[in-house]
């Protein structure tokens, strides 16, 4: 069996996949893309950290209200392919850096937001990345974190991850709203509002993003036709395989 660390794990599921996420009509639009630029536009231009930037589209909503956008993702080839739609949207404000959301190649204070989306749950230490987003962001500066969240009721729990895995084994953990408030809090900052959502994911383009072997995906489905009424309802299981999750954005405030 070929050994690989998750840092490498994680570079290659999403370099390989790089240009769906940026393409990505799932990732390019949502209420909470929305709220986030709306979080930037409310402050002076300043300095903006997007952690964990994927295909960009927070960087891209944020670039307009902004001085400079920092993207900064594990995958080369992810930041790569950011830089090309950059470049076709003419975004002139946008740079990228390359590396891990535990050890941020930034000076203390140096930025005055801090945004996260749909990053979190493939941190390998999740509390030493809030401790270095805390870290770089200003006294007083602003943060938000967008994710999938986990439901408190174990069985819900179990099967999301489950499935999570199923599709991406560079998955760590979906945490739920109570440990989100938690760890931000443990990492230095003020937790602030909340705003829960709900959305819903077409299965055949899910899988197809990530790239998921065939063996996988029936995997799943398999899962999916053996789960209780409790599971189904919550998630609102398809026919199809497509479902509903939980989301959160949480804002949050540098102490």
């Amino acid at each position: 069996m070929t050994k690989t660390t998750h840092a490498s794990l994680v570079s290659h599921q999403f370099g390989s996949r790089a240009d769906a996420y940026v393409q990505s009509a799932t990732h390019a639009q949502g209420e909470d893309l929305d709220q986030l630029a709306a979080i930037v536009s409310a402050r002076p231009a300043g300095r903006v950290l997007d952690l964990g930037c994927g295909g960009g589209h927070v960087g891209f909503k944020a670039a307009p209200y902004a001085n400079e956008v920092v993207a900064y993702d594990l995958s080369a080839e992810m930041l790569a392919a950011l830089s090309r739609e950059a470049a076709k949207r003419d975004i002139a404000n946008l740079v990228t850096k390359q590396g891990r959301a535990e050890h941020l190649p930034f000076d203390d204070g140096s930025f005055d937001i801090v945004l996260s989306r749909f990053s979190a749950h493939h941190w390998q230490d999740f509390p030493a990345a809030l401790r270095e987003a805390r870290r770089v962001l200003k006294s007083g500066g602003v943060a938000a974190f967008v994710d999938v969240v986990a439901p408190g009721n174990p069985l819900l729990d179990t099967f999301l991850q489950a499935v999570e895995l199923f599709r991406d084994p560079s998955h760590v953990r979906n945490y739920s709203c109570a440990e989100w408030r938690r760890a931000v809090a443990a990492a230095g900052f003020t937790p602030g509002a909340a705003t829960e959502r709900r959305l819903r994911l077409d299965f055949a383009s899910w899988v197809e993003r990530m790239g998921t072997p065939e063996i996988h995906r029936q995997a799943i489905r398999s899962l999916h036709s053996r789960m209780p009424a409790e599971v189904l309802s919550h998630f609102a299981i398809e026919a199809d395989g497509s479902f509903t999750l939980d989301t959160m954005t949480l804002e949050a405030v540098a102490a």
